[in-house]
């Protein structure tokens, strides 16, 4: 057998190059350095491979690179040069930007109206301070971290970085999130939920691992923890990893910490998220930083806070930065309304039992449990449900004991069920409260119920629908029992307009992540948490970015007569009017307490309830914090810090190239003239006579009839999107930004059926542009570039040099105009450039164009003046590219000198020195590598042709 085996250098390859492979011509997508060569991921050209993807390495096979430079010149007969147009369109599009450009491209021409806040966000995941892409969006509650993560993956995808994509996501919001992602990005995630991976797992074979089938997926972290998934995961790389969420998994020794730590190494990006990153722990908040970047913690186990500025992004609604732009998109939420409920005769009965049987019984504890009392009265001033539930389950586990327990819980049982939603105080004040806010059956409004037991949820379900007279489905339930797919379904449910979900009572699972702003602006707490924190995640699902109402927020609050501290009222007021003015002045109470976990929490709360601490002392007042940051801890102060310290402007590296617009006045030009190109000029007409049915309607609407090699690109997009919208029968899209943005509201309030739109926005990098495209440009022959006649005074050709790294990753590009060896330029605008010469949409073919006899000369010269052209460029790029990779490294050799300055080094910075060594291998692959050349279009004066 042959050795086919090719070393590096004999490979001059990158992103945008044309190859032969087993007889077939490929164009070339990413490039990344093996063991042993080079991976080089294509897309098939040629008519047999058309549109089909593979993976080939130089180990393996035998890899021709077509020779940019000895190119055949054609001239180009297109109406108004439309081949060489979409050649030009299409190679600046898929050739990938400078990883270092900060300047963004594509992330403002997407279906959002982006703040400067959150351009800011992406600007600082993308800054060149640091070796790769890894951040912490740690913005508070409502501020729209959605939003910047899709902006932050839709610059990586133009970068060349996104090719394959995971993100993890509690299992309640991933249709949520990848409705987002979808409709305003055209980022396609095929959702992993309960359903979709056992559908995977039916239709591949049982030794192809499920994570390798989709390029790109989102995933919850239930299903993804699980075990049986990680070794599945140990094999698989990945360009990003997104985990929302992700205090939920920074306790070590859990199976989410292990999920994430399987994660971080295997990603060359990283997006963290969570509006709560601190949950008490420092060992945990440090965790989130190692994921990130592991010398960000020194080996003693201190923070550095000079890293940590730059992987954090931390900023509340009060911002500097943010309040000048939320003002007329986020409403302002109304003061709270503490309703004290006096209690009814039978509930002050129940509280003066707990009181004097459970709290402060005579006889002291006699050894029982002194926590469970306390459970009793966050059970009572839940529901009768939730304390019938508690008291029947604790008598199961103590009948037959002999204690006096039993007797007590008996007795309690007995005038429990005494209570009833006809003897409650507070269910009659949550009956009149919501009358008066006008939810009724006739009504359209909504309202959030917030409760934390599953038995209140039941119970308040089987009530309110009975005695509001409510239609059938205008009360539902959701709850962490529920499975993913039941859970989406009621979400999906309460924002549709047409829904007849009226009012959602849930438990905390709502209160992270979910956006349920879109048709409510009520919610109310009908039990009150003892934490801080949640008072604020529960808010936060109707108080956020795109509330147009004043959010209104009422919490109901029994008071009963004589019952000590089971009616310690002013206890749950004061955590109510903390948390709103803590909203007001740092923008996250979690800081208040110190604690930044639910369940700390709760433990401080009880201690004060029970008289054994004072409020003052647990719950700081965020008056005097504002001052001077006065009284937080290190982390809660880092966080502030970050959060009210505006960053440092964004600066251009000098080798970077601003960011190219386009030929095309809009994408559905492009699109059209794709089509057009690509399909003989009859578009419009059916499959069977050579088109796609193509129509572009008056109304910004664009409908087209998919061919076979196109719904296989459908398959990688969401999947109820392709059934709900019927895509693979009939595209629709909708081409300008005010016409997506009405449908996409329409699609949110249900009209239509489904919450996904009628017509999806045709964005920069949407799916069928770049298989029209790809369509389009199969028709050249091999090897070819077009020539045209233009507004040049002597034959010009404009070619394209690139900078990769060992990743076969773009570091830089530069674009040359040369007429030979004595008249070549660099042209740092290529588009306005060739709209210049007379190359833009209004271009005229008069189809005179001629290739100049001694094409062949002006090739080779027009080469050899680039190479000497960009010398000092490429040189001083290579230079810049290598100081980031060096200062990483300094910066990894400072950590060690720490670390063996250390006797007794602990386990996790023994770990962490491993993870160091990980990623020193994968930075050096940033260092700079190939050069490579290619001529893009040969332009004649228009004089020259017309004496021909």
């Amino acid at each position: 057998m042959a050795d086919f085996t090719q070393s590096p250098s004999e490979l001059s390859i990158a992103p945008g190059s044309n190859i032969i492979v087993r007889d077939e011509r490929w164009l070339v997508t990413s490039v990344a350095r093996a063991t042993d060569g080079i991976r080089i991921k294509v897309r098939g050209l040629s008519e047999y491979v058309r549109d089909h993807e593979a993976t080939f390495y130089s180990a393996l096979d035998r890899i021709e690179v077509l020779d940019p430079t000895k190119v055949e010149v054609v001239a180009d007969t297109s109406p108004k040069y439309r081949r060489a147009r979409l050649w030009l369109e299409t190679a600046l599009r898929q050739t990938p930007i400078p990883l270092y450009q900060e300047d963004l491209s594509v992330a403002r021409s997407m279906l959002l109206d982006p703040l400067d806040y959150q351009l800011k966000a992406v600007t600082k995941a993308l800054s060149t301070k640091n070796p790769r892409p890894r951040v912490l969006l740690a913005d508070a509650v409502g501020l729209g971290k959605t939003l910047e993560i899709g902006m932050i993956l839709t610059e990586l995808i133009r970068r060349g970085r996104g090719e394959r994509i995971l993100v993890v996501t509690p299992k309640h919001i991933l249709e949520q999130f990848q409705q987002e992602l979808w409709s305003r990005f055209a980022i396609p995630l095929v959702r992993l939920d309960s359903l979709g991976i056992q559908k995977v797992r039916r239709t591949l074979p049982a030794s192809r691992n499920p994570f390798t089938y989709y390029p790109r997926v989102i995933i919850s972290m239930d299903t993804l923890k699980s075990p049986k998934y990680q070794a599945q995961l140990e094999k698989v790389n990945w360009d990003v990893v997104v985990i929302d969420e992700i205090h939920n998994a920074t306790t070590a020794g859990t199976q989410n910490n292990r999920l994430a730590r399987t994660l971080a190494p295997r990603t060359e990006a990283m997006v963290l998220a969570s509006a709560t990153p601190h949950n008490g722990n420092v060992d945990s908040f440090k965790e989130i930083l190692r994921l990130l970047d592991p010398t960000s913690v020194l080996p003693d186990g201190s923070i550095d806070h000079e890293v940590a500025n730059r992987l954090i992004i931390r900023r509340h609604r009060h911002s500097a930065e943010v309040s000048p732009f939320v003002g007329d998109k986020w409403a302002v939420r109304d003061e709270p309304q503490n309703i004290l409920v006096p209690a009814s005769n039978i509930e002050n009965n129940i509280a003066q039992e707990l009181h004097d049987t459970w709290i402060r019984p005579a006889k002291g504890h006699s050894g029982r449990d002194a926590l469970f009392p306390w459970v009793l009265v966050k059970a009572f001033l839940s529901s009768p449900a939730a304390l019938a539930e508690t008291l029947k389950n604790r008598l199961k586990n103590v009948t037959g004991s002999g204690y006096e327990e039993e007797s007590n819980l008996k007795h309690l049982i007995t005038m429990n069920d005494e209570l009833t939603p006809a003897t409650s105080a507070k269910y009659q004040e949550l009956l009149s409260t919501l009358k008066k806010i006008g939810v009724s059956k006739s009504s359209p409004t909504r309202v959030v119920i917030f409760s934390e037991r599953v038995a209140t949820l039941h119970w308040l379900q089987e009530n309110l629908a009975r005695d509001l007279k409510m239609k059938a489905g205008a009360v539902d339930i959701m709850h962490g029992g529920l499975t993913d797919q039941q859970q989406m379904h009621i979400v999906d449910e309460f924002k549709k307009e047409d829904s007849p979900l009226r009012i959602l009572v849930t438990g905390d699972v709502a209160s992270e992540g979910v956006n349920l702003h879109s048709m409510c602006h009520h919610l109310i707490h009908y039990d009150i948490p003892w934490s801080l924190i949640r008072i604020q995640q529960r808010n936060g699902r109707i108080d956020r970015y795109g509330q147009k109402h004043s959010p209104k927020i009422f919490s109901l609050i029994l008071d009963p007569e004589e019952s000590g501290s089971v009616g310690e009222v002013h206890v749950l007021t004061r955590l109510i009017e903390r948390e709103t003015e803590a909203h007001k002045l740092i923008g996250d109470a979690g800081a208040l307490m110190g604690k930044h976990s639910v369940s700390a929490e709760e433990d401080e709360i009880r201690d004060v309830l029970r008289g054994s601490k004072d409020f003052d002392e647990v719950v700081a007042d965020p008056t005097k914090l504002d001052d001077d940051l006065g009284g937080l801890d290190d982390i809660d102060l880092l966080l502030q810090q970050l959060a009210e310290i505006p960053d440092e402007p964004n600066h251009l590296e000098p080798m970077t190239q601003p960011p190219t617009v386009s030929l095309y006045f809009s994408e559905a030009n492009y699109l059209a003239d794709a089509l057009r190109e690509g399909f003989n000029d009859v578009p419009e007409k059916p499959e069977k006579a050579g088109g796609v049915s193509f129509e572009r309607h008056a109304n910004d609407i664009i409908e087209l009839v998919p061919r076979p090699d196109l719904r296989r690109r459908l398959d990688f997009l969401p999947q109820d999107y392709v059934a709900d919208r019927r895509v693979k029968e009939k595209l629709t899209l909708a081409t300008s930004v005010g016409q997506a943005r009405d449908l996409l509201d329409a699609a949110r309030k249900g009209i239509g059926g489904s919450t996904w739109p009628t017509a999806h926005y045709l964005g920069p990098l949407h799916v069928v542009t770049q298989w029209a495209a790809d369509h389009a440009l199969a028709h050249m022959s091999r090897g070819s570039i077009p020539a045209v006649s233009a507004n040049v005074a002597a034959p010009t050709v404009l070619l394209m040099a690139t900078l990769t790294n060992k990743r076969g990753q773009v570091v830089s590009r530069a674009f040359v105009a040369s007429s030979g060896y004595f008249d070549t330029q660099v042209v740092s605008d290529p588009i306005a450039w060739l709209t210049s010469v007379g190359l833009g949409e209004d271009a005229v073919n008069t189809g005179s164009t001629r290739v100049p006899d001694n094409i062949g000369k002006l090739m080779t010269e027009a080469v050899g003046a680039t190479e000497g052209q960009i010398q000092p460029m490429m040189i001083a790029a290579e230079n810049q590219a290598q100081e980031k990779v060096s200062s990483w490294s300094e910066r990894a050799r400072a950590w060690r000198g720490l670390f063996d300055q250390i006797e007794h080094a602990g386990g996790r910075a023994r770990t962490t020195s491993k993870l160091i060594d990980q990623e020193e291998g994968i930075v050096a692959s940033l260092a700079p590598d190939q050069r490579l050349i290619r001529p893009l279009v040969v332009v004649v004066p228009e004089q020259e042709n017309s004496r021909g």
